[in-house]
């Protein structure tokens, strides 16, 4: 990867290829998009770079101070080589930007990979094209919110902090003393509290922007602009705070500070500018001196911001992290603009010739963003194959009468919604029931008359006089179940899902063309249901591309659900989201070719996106966080003209030319099992077409996987046709 470097002793600015860091446990991995330029803090560090060894030991006393204390300790020889190789080492640059989430570390649960966020530190937030970045160094975008605006999170944090130590009141005035990019930042948050604010700033384009922005007034601080200003808005009291924003060498802001402020006020640092404090201008005021340190509570302390170790709320209200959502979330409801401080957006690569411009003032500018390539549309689409069936099919075997089924699984669904219909049915045997305990095979024999159970699933698959398997059990074994099924010769039903993974659906398809035996059913049962096949046939054909609307209602899981172990059974669209695609697709009569998902923090609530080869899309939205008492499943269908609406399989309607509703509300909600299992058992006793094409199957189990890959990578993802 490349990052921004600049070496101290010669003042080389570089941009070099680095290796990647590595994404450790409390942290994430950040892909930048976008990053800010401190020209404040960075120029000043780029400037004094470019200095004679005698001007950076002026520039700096703090550190002439540490190396005299190491000449005593150490002696000069060994002082000499440390400080010389400190200084001709590459130091980075940087400490705000706006990335994408590439790599979640251990210990991380509150993002996800794609996630947007906004990162601060020195160390964290660099220049750079990748950054680990510890836990309380970032938050999470809002939604809405540009990544260029986000990029602003740091700097606005530092403002914020800065406006947290002054303590401003409604009604209250201050003065901002410096108007370059934390200035006009203190200005917009004092504007956004109620206070009146007075800016002061040698640049009349900055005073300018600040009178845009909220100041009341701006103006040259040698000027008696801002004392009359002051004098007029204060009644000659003077301001009640002052927030010093400003850089450099003079002594003019804290001596304005003074002259300003009314009797008890508050003089806030933020910036990094001279602190003679006048004694008797101070002391006569008993004005009230305090330090802004940085983005807040938690800076420089290592067990907060390497070890992730929070603050609680109740003793620390604002932390570093708590500013930087807080300021995130100024910036999406519009309480703070950034974007009339952006002066100029630089690609990354001309990093180096973006500083010189602005270290030789070539280039004005408040704020300055370097953008970095997007290697989302860079790079090839994200896609899921979708395999083509081709298979020499071997003669369908039609079954004797009756039929003789074995069942795989005799859980909750399978003994509710799948069983009662089947021993009910004339022509029908239920032969062999297989699970992996006894008791549960036992009762499922006793309930419905299978003529045998066992634990033995070899010994059912061995069994030639069964002709058809219903695999029923937890998620992660149907796909090879589904396989041995397959090449034991036998017709297969298969819950949803058919495969959890894009290498658990070739293993299925290979069994296919292994044994030429392609006779699969997933049991996508909605298409069956009596109401919604009638809502179609009323509906017509459709000419014209469609919009379809699937609100599905789900609900929360009880505790310790097994659907809830995502690591073992695959995520909770994974297992069910295949039914609503299923019949997205059959409304459509197509498959889908395109896959975007997007879903809240957490995942708990999805919206994915399908695109159809006319042009059709279907929205699924998919809430588990919706009241309990709101209809499971809602559904609209528009198109030339027309409108098709379902209310959770009660009742349906269709608008046209003529409104046709349903006539009567069903004694129960008819979602499609009973006439999907009686399509089953005809092509198992017929040897007649199975009711889905394997073809359909494949492409909805596809869809369903590229969900989760379009979570993953924040992008849509293709659906191609492989082989």
């Amino acid at each position: 990867m490349k990052q921004v470097v600049q070496n101290y002793k010669s003042g080389e600015l570089a941009v070099l290829d680095v290796p990647v860091p590595g994404c450790k446990p409390g942290g994430v991995l950040v892909r930048s998009a976008f990053s800010l330029i401190s020209t404040g803090t960075e120029l000043m560090k780029v400037s004094e770079a470019g200095m004679s060894m005698l001007g950076k030991a002026r520039s700096r006393p703090d550190q002439v101070a540490k190396v005299m204390q190491s000449v005593a300790t150490n002696g000069v020889p060994a002082t000499y080589r440390k400080v010389m190789g400190k200084l001709d080492s590459y130091t980075p640059l940087g400490y705000s930007l706006c990335g994408v989430v590439e790599q979640v570390g251990a210990g991380i649960d509150d993002v996800k990979v794609g996630d947007l966020v906004a990162c601060a530190g020195n160390e964290h937030a660099l220049h750079a094209e990748l950054n680990w970045v510890p836990k309380n160094l970032y938050a999470r975008v809002p939604d809405g919110l540009a990544p260029r605006h986000a990029a602003f999170g740091t700097v606005g944090s530092i403002a914020l902090q800065g406006v947290r130590q002054g303590e401003p009141q409604l009604g209250e005035v201050a003065l901002v003393i410096g108007l370059g990019l934390i200035g006009q930042l203190v200005v917009q948050l004092l504007a956004a509290s109620g206070v009146r604010v007075v800016g002061a700033d040698p640049d009349p384009a900055r005073c300018e922007l600040a009178e845009r922005l909220g100041a009341q007034a701006a103006g040259d601080p040698a000027s008696a602009a801002v004392e009359s200003a002051v004098g007029e808005l204060t009644g000659g009291h003077g301001v009640d705070q002052v927030y010093l924003a400003a850089g450099g060498g003079s002594n003019q802001p804290v001596e304005l500070a003074a002259r300003l402020c009314r009797d008890r006020g508050r003089v806030v640092d933020i910036g990094k500018c001279r602190l003679d404090l006048p004694w008797n201008a101070y002391y006569e005021k008993e004005l009230d001196v305090r330090f802004s340190r940085s983005y807040g509570p938690g800076r420089y302390d290592p067990e907060y911001e390497l070890e992730g170790r929070d603050y609680p709320i109740g003793y620390v209200r604002w932390t570093e992290r708590r500013n930087l959502a807080c300021f995130l979330d100024l910036l999406a409801r519009g309480s703070v603009d950034v974007e009339p401080l952006i002066s100029h957006v630089a690609e990354f690569d001309d990093a180096v010739e973006t500083y010189q411009r602005l270290k030789d003032g070539d280039l004005k500018a408040v704020a300055v963003l370097f953008r970095y390539p997007d290697h989302t549309a860079q790079a090839e689409a994200p896609a899921v194959a979708v395999p083509t069936v081709n298979v020499q099919r071997s003669p369908a075997r039609a079954a004797r009468t009756p039929v003789r089924l074995a069942f795989v699984g005799a859980g909750n669904y399978a003994t509710s919604m799948l069983l009662p219909h089947l021993a009910q049915r004339d022509g029908v045997e239920l032969s062999t029931v297989v699970t992996t305990t006894a008791l549960s095979a036992a009762n499922a024999q006793r309930k419905f008359g299978f003529a045998e159970a066992t634990t033995d699933l070899d010994a059912v698959l061995g069994d030639k006089s069964i002709d058809a398997v219903f695999v029923v059990t937890r998620h992660s074994s149907h796909a090879e179940l589904t396989r041995r099924a397959l090449l034991a010769g036998k017709t297969v039903f298969v819950e949803k899902p058919l495969a959890l993974t894009e290498d658990e659906l070739a293993g299925v398809l290979a069994a296919v063309e292994e044994s030429g035996n392609d006779r699969l059913q997933v049991g996508f049962n909605r298409r069956f249901s009596p109401l919604l096949r009638e809502a179609r046939q009323r509906f017509g054909t459709r000419t014209g591309p469609a919009n379809l609307r699937y609100l599905v209602n789900a609900g929360r899981l009880q505790h310790g659900s097994w659907y809830l172990q995502q690591g073992a059974e695959g995520s909770r669209f994974a297992g069910e989201g295949g039914h609503f695609i299923d019949t997205a697709s059959w409304l459509l009569d197509a498959d889908p070719v395109s896959v975007y998902a997007v879903a809240t923090s957490g995942n708990e609530d999805l919206q994915v996106v399908l695109r159809y080869p006319d042009g059709s899309t279907a929205t699924i939205s998919y809430v588990t966080t919706g009241p309990a008492g709101f209809p499971k499943e809602t559904l609209d269908l528009v198109a030339d003209g027309r409108a098709l609406r379902l209310d959770d399989f009660v009742r349906a309607s269709v608008y046209g030319s003529k409104r046709w509703v349903s006539s009567r509300l069903p004694k129960a909600r008819d979602k499609g099992q009973s006439a999907e299992l009686a399509a089953f058992v005809k092509a198992v006793r017929t040897g007649g077409p199975m009711p889905v094409p394997l073809q359909s199957l494949v492409a909805t189990t596809a869809a369903t996987l590229a969900v989760q890959a379009g979570l993953a990578g924040g992008a849509p993802v293709t659906l191609a046709r492989s082989r």
